[in-house]
């Protein structure tokens, strides 16, 4: 089992991520939800519940696990980051003292478990590296009822408590929130490497990747950044990696307008140069949206929003037209809906 902190002299140094905090008796960490007891960290927000939905699978966005089916999708409160620009700054910048009443795993897997079309339960809204201990009793238990385990996260975490969520994870969405240094330093109070090791280590791992990087104007919508970003994927981890290339929407800090149709276009036209699979979030079009077989180009996947067509693949998920293994990840639910 991880070992998530250790005592230095008068202060208790969380080992959860690498911002290493050291935390004074009665104290939390930069997360707000991890504090100091004198003798250990406790997590202030175990089995505290902010968001509660059951989700299309393509929302996490995952669209290469399980396409069609859906996911119940729960979060929490607060974040290890503090990215000026967050989408959902309502409960990942939450720092109140109280909180609401815990809800007990066996809750939250019943549900799982009577959902319709459900595949399993992921952990998205807010940071969920900083729930890490709701997180494991949930997901272990989980695992043993055939749910399969999603984390939705910044990736900002220390390599033994990523091993241990691997363990019990099937897959992953990433924020790869840029490709430089100075933006993760100013915007997000993180770092860029520290994600980087992380993808790589998911990759290793063998277990499902998507990354998702949102576009701000004038921060990380440059093109050669984005080029550097697709090739380090492409040449590290893999082309057949999903990227997810998101509209900024002006929020908490930022007032930036929004994310131009043209500029995300360009971005999604620069990184398909390099990997197989790009694709467009937050737009209200069906321009990159759907999945096409690198290799002969037949549509396999239409997209219009969270609904999905899937066509042209066989009961494996792989093209129809050459055999080019397309969906790892396919339910007979997914082949059904074929049209």
């Amino acid at each position: 089992m991880t070992t998530l902190f250790r005592r230095e002299n008068d202060k208790t140094v969380c080992l959860l991520c690498p911002h290493y905090c050291k935390i004074g008796e009665g104290k939390t960490g930069i997360c707000s939800v991890r504090r100091n007891t004198g003798e250990a960290i406790e997590l202030l927000t175990y089995g505290v519940i902010s968001g509660y939905a059951l989700d299309p699978i393509e929302k996490k966005p995952l669209y290469h696990f399980y396409p069609g089916t859906n996911i119940l999708s729960i979060g929490s409160y607060g974040c290890n980051m503090r990215c000026d620009f967050c989408q959902n700054y309502n409960i990942s910048q939450h720092t109140l003292a109280g909180y609401p009443s815990h809800t007990e795993p066996e809750k939250i897997i019943k549900e799982a478990q009577g959902a319709l079309n459900n595949i399993g339960i992921a952990f998205t809204y807010n940071e969920p590296v900083i729930w890490f201990e709701f997180i494991r009793d949930v997901a272990l238990k989980a695992k043993r009822k055939g749910l399969h385990i999603v984390i939705v996260s910044n990736g900002f975490v220390n390599r033994e408590p990523l091993d241990e969520m691997i363990s019990f994870a099937d897959a992953f969405n990433i924020d790869l929130k840029a490709f430089n240094p100075d933006f993760y330093k100013k915007l997000t109070g993180a770092e860029l490497e520290p994600v980087k090791e992380a993808l790589k280590q998911i990759v290793k791992s063998s277990r499902h990747l998507e990354i998702t990087t949102l576009i701000i104007p004038g921060k990380n919508d440059d093109d050669k950044e984005m080029a550097i970003e697709a090739e380090w994927i492409a040449g590290e981890i893999g082309k057949d990696i999903p990227l997810h290339l998101s509209r900024y929407f002006p929020m908490f800090k930022r007032e930036d307008p929004a994310t131009s149709f043209a500029t995300l276009k360009r971005l999604y036209e620069t990184a398909s140069k390099y990997l197989n699979y790009v694709y467009m979030g937050n737009v209200a079009s069906d321009v990159g949206q759907d999945t096409k077989c690198p290799k002969c180009g037949v549509t396999v996947a239409k997209r219009t929003g969270y609904m999905i067509k899937l066509q042209n693949l066989d009961q494996k998920g792989k093209c129809t037209a050459c055999g080019t293994r397309i969906f790892r990840h396919f339910t007979s639910f997914s082949s059904s809906i074929q049209n």
